[in-house]
């Protein structure tokens, strides 16, 4: 079984920041890749920022500058730092993390919310 935690998500002013995290309860595997998408109201889900097993990021255009993806595969976690937010930025903000063969599996979901 895995279990995904999310947290840190809240509502902000613009050029604020957060960070999100996200534990996953596993028996004792570790993700190939682990990442945030993101989904605002009438859009799709987006991919933000995805970091691989051995800690090489990639980020969607709109964050590069602003987000830092990163993971402890220790512990288990991804975090997601979030700075200079934008109201574009507001959407709820999914953890994924992707077991190659064994799966893929989604978090509930944590609403980030950025005014302006």
């Amino acid at each position: 079984q895995v279990h995904l935690v999310e947290s840190g998500g809240g509502l902000v002013q613009a050029g604020g920041s957060l960070r999100l995290s996200c534990t996953v309860s596993t028996s004792g595997f570790v993700a190939n890749v682990m990442g945030w998408y993101r989904q605002a109201p009438g859009k799709q889900r987006e991919l933000v920022a995805g970091i691989t097993r051995g800690g090489i990021p990639n980020y969607r255009d709109s964050v590069k500058g602003r987000f830092t993806i990163s993971r402890d595969n220790a512990k288990n976690t991804v975090d997601l730092q979030m700075n200079s937010l934008k109201s574009e930025d507001t959407a709820v903000y999914y953890c994924n993390v992707n077991f190659g063969s064994y799966g893929t599996y989604w978090g509930q979901g944590t609403q980030v919310t950025v005014s302006s």
